[in-house]
């Protein structure tokens, strides 16, 4: 267990139709053949981990100019970024108590756009970038072809960056920090195991897990925000397993209800 706290930072919110965070949230009836669907808000929300070796910020966020034209328009209507420009990263650290210099490390769970839109903070520096291969590698080949997933932005990760890349579906590099690798939403989606000496331990799932119907229900991710289904269950069992063994408290990505449960962080 490690004398660590970890600071919650909210990066802003994203609108947008519930079907995405969860499969078949609204679904029409012999008698009501068109429902109305649930258009809700979700948060986007970065972590700052101040640990014994470094302090890590963990994802990155939404792109500040997003509603500026850095989100094309079809990712703009679907996932809308209302209060993007409201929420630079630099401005959202200092509000909490940091600046860019205090960040030792940056950890990225993957690289759509609500999760890499500030790395360009870090371009030209020599703070290490961890981010899986199976990540990088599909992230590239989504944001240069037509095939892949549609929510990588080229622009918020092809910078002059210290990529750290971790290859395997564990790694350890801060003590009781555990890089864990959860395939389903991506092949390369990292979240992250941590122990702490006095809340114990922390399951952040990244957007593996969207939301408590994800977890709880076992209702898979929608319209299309699945890599891999059989993957994305094996991580969901995967997940309970680290929970099971060790008492864990584990974080959604995209939870409205539980962010406001978790905004005052732990170790504090």
């Amino acid at each position: 267990m490690v004398d660590a706290t970890v600071d919650v930072i909210h990066r802003g919110g994203l609108e947008c139709d519930q079907n995405y965070m969860i499969e078949g949230e609204t679904l029409g009836t012999h008698d009501e053949p068109n429902p109305d669907v649930t258009y809700d808000e979700i948060p986007v929300w970065s972590l700052v981990i101040d640990h014994p070796e470094a302090t890590i910020l963990w994802d990155t966020g939404s792109h500040h100019d997003a509603l500026d034209g850095h989100w094309p328009e079809g990712l703009l209507q679907a996932f809308y970024p209302h209060d993007a420009h409201e929420h630079r990263l630099d401005d959202d650290l200092e509000e909490a108590g940091y600046s860019l210099d205090d960040i030792d490390a940056v950890f990225q769970t993957h690289l759509h756009l609500d999760h890499a839109g500030g790395l360009e903070f870090f371009d030209g520096t020599d703070v290490p970038v961890y981010v899986h291969e199976r990540e990088i590698k599909f992230a590239y080949y989504s944001a240069k072809t037509d095939k892949g997933s549609a929510a990588y932005i080229l622009e918020d990760f092809d910078h002059d960056l210290n990529w750290q890349v971790i290859h395997r579906d564990s790694e350890e590099h801060f003590e009781d920090v555990e890089f864990v690798r959860f395939p389903g939403h991506t092949p390369g989606l990292t979240g992250t195991v941590i122990h702490l000496e006095d809340d114990g331990t922390l399951v952040f799932t990244g957007d593996q897990v969207y939301q408590a119907p994800n977890y709880e229900d076992e209702a898979p991710l929608g319209a299309g925000l699945l890599w891999g289904k059989t993957e994305w269950f094996e991580t969901l069992r995967h997940i309970k397993e680290i929970e099971r063994r060790h008492d864990a408290e584990v974080v959604y990505g995209h939870d409205a209800d539980q962010f406001e449960e978790i905004r005052d962080g732990w170790g504090r």
